[in-house]
């Protein structure tokens, strides 16, 4: 399965700002059965781009536009190839509880068991949890994540413009309303609360003929936890599904504020507008550049001598 993805950001200003300072986490993961097969990013007005990759394996893209604008606009171009796409067994084993060892666990685990800026615990959050009986988990870590998972989903209602990028989950928890950054943060908190390692992941979900609760035209965002005999497994509980080869995974942190598709500053006296648009389609295996290439003029046979050589054969037979 191979998709085409085209995410477009526009940033408006009320009046000419003289420098823009931006950092970009849109590049898609390849790893696993997730394989980026192209990628493209263009701005105008056109700027030098520099990249690097993070601490967690995202790659990041970042530039310093000096020129005066009164709008930004980067556009991202991708196409991601899914084979191969593991099934989740429908349980694990409960000793899988004893594997979360301290000792057994790596530092990118415990980066992921702490509390972090949007992950945090909070009285409405115990009070969600007590609420909702996912106090304690229940049977063995994957089945009380698939659970923990529909609760979220079952507990809200998806609803845009109710939150934003930097609400704190007490805003959904209280509302008992958000969107997938709100879930998926709520989901990391109580998870980690458990003593899973959880992660944020943002990236792509492909929608057509799914219905699905989030929207089809913009970033989404879901939830890893690491299970030890399974390693980083996805769920997302805005949809209540896992995820698998619709979710296209573009970046890694241990919550929103790693992880942004764009983040950056600007110099001028002005307001800013920022305008989203985000396509994602499957589409055919992309055309190597070594498939454009034709034969003009194909290689001499090793038993046919070339024309220097026969030229070289006959001047000797001359001079014998």
């Amino acid at each position: 399965m191979f998709y085409s993805i085209r995410h477009v950001t526009r940033f408006r200003y009320t009046a000419p700002v003289r420098e823009s300072v931006m950092e970009l986490r849109m590049q898609p993961r390849s790893e696993g059965p997730q394989t980026l097969r192209s990628f493209q990013i263009s701005t105008n007005p056109r700027a030098q781009l520099y990249a690097y990759t993070d601490h967690l394996g995202n790659a990041v893209y970042h530039f310093n536009l000096l020129r005066e604008h009164d709008e930004l606009r980067i556009e991202v171009q991708a196409v991601v190839e899914f084979a191969g796409v593991a099934s989740v067994p429908e349980r694990v084993g409960d000793e899988e509880w004893a594997r979360y060892d301290p000792a057994q666990l790596s530092d990118d685990h415990f980066d992921m068991l702490g509390a972090s800026k949007f992950a945090l615990p909070s009285a409405d959050l115990l009070t969600f949890m007590k609420i909702a009986d996912i106090e304690k988990p229940v049977d063995d870590p994957l089945t009380a994540m698939k659970s923990l998972m529909r609760t979220i989903y079952q507990s809200f209602e998806y609803e845009a413009g109710i939150t934003q990028v930097h609400s704190p989950i007490e805003l959904a928890l209280t509302g008992r309303r958000g969107v997938c950054q709100d879930f998926s943060h709520i989901m990391i908190a109580v998870a980690r609360h458990w003593g899973v390692p959880a992660r944020y992941v943002s990236g792509y979900m492909y929608h057509r003929g799914n219905r699905d609760r989030s929207e089809a035209d913009a970033t989404h965002a879901w939830v890893e936890a690491w299970l030890p005999s399974l390693g980083w497994v996805g769920f997302d509980p805005t949809n209540n599904v896992m995820a698998a080869e619709r979710h296209v995974r573009a970046a890694v942190g241990r919550d929103y504020a790693d992880v942004p598709p764009t983040r950056g500053t600007f110099k001028g006296l002005a307001d800013s507008e920022l305008s989203i648009a985000v396509a994602i389609e499957p589409t055919q295996a992309p055309v190597r550049h070594e498939d454009f290439l034709k034969v003009a003029r194909p290689m001499v046979s090793a038993a046919t001598p070339s024309m220097p050589e026969r030229l070289y054969h006959q001047q000797q037979q001359q001079q014998q």
